[in-house]
């Protein structure tokens, strides 16, 4: 039986993260968070003293780290700083970078590890990219302003010393760079449902989204 495949695709702390997690947790389905595999190479970037702007030393990188995966890598919390997040954005814009991780994200996607039933795939090309294919595809956005106040507050309590006006700039930067990058550049699948969370909670956005999911599943079963 094909194995049921949910990508939410969104902009930086649109809540994809939290929301895709929770959401796979609720369905028994494999999370797969493509923005920390991303992360993982920015920061051997940066510990090897690399340009993350640098587009040969970043492809090279990324084919290096393949053969090494290892998803227990994704918890290390060296990657969520605010430095690596730059980095990797600024990296993985690289066509040699996104081909050469695009093999563990579609492995995951058709064969995740037992004993999950399906996946869920978060991260920013998702459903236009890696599983174009994929049974229910979400496009998670907020206003940068909404946006902006989660990060300041994740990233304070997290100890790092930042202000909202710098956060908001930085994903202002940030969604200029995504959107406008010639390689799998961020933006909704045509047949993506796009969810506003500026006015949610997480729990709303979880109840919105898993009721959308349960719908769409039970139309293609």
């Amino acid at each position: 039986m094909k194995t049921p495949v949910i990508t939410i695709d969104g902009p930086a702390a649109s809540g994809k993260g939290t929301l895709a997690k929770r959401l796979a947790e609720k369905l028994g389905f494999y999370y797969l968070d493509s923005g920390a595999i991303y992360r993982l190479v920015a920061l051997k970037m940066l510990q090897a003293g690399l340009n993350p702007d640098d587009e040969l030393a970043a492809a090279k990188t990324a084919r290096d780290f393949i053969s090494g995966f290892d998803a227990s890598q994704i918890a290390n919390p060296d990657i969520r700083t605010q430095q690596v997040s730059d980095a990797a954005s600024r990296s993985s814009r690289f066509s040699g970078v996104r081909s050469a991780l695009m093999e563990i994200q579609r492995k995951v996607a058709h064969t995740p590890p037992t004993p999950f039933k399906g996946a869920v795939l978060e991260g920013r090309d998702m459903g236009t990219v890696v599983a174009p294919e994929a049974d229910v595809k979400i496009f998670l956005t907020a206003s940068p302003e909404a946006r902006a106040q989660r990060r300041t507050k994740e990233l304070l309590s997290r100890g790092e010393k930042t202000t909202y006006e710098a956060v908001l700039q930085d994903l202002k930067e940030r969604d200029e760079r995504d959107s406008t990058r010639e390689v799998a550049p961020l933006r909704p699948a045509q047949d993506a449902a796009t969810v506003d969370t500026s006015g949610m909670d997480a729990d709303a956005a979880l109840a919105h989204v898993l009721d959308l999911v349960r719908k769409r599943l039970t139309k293609t079963a």
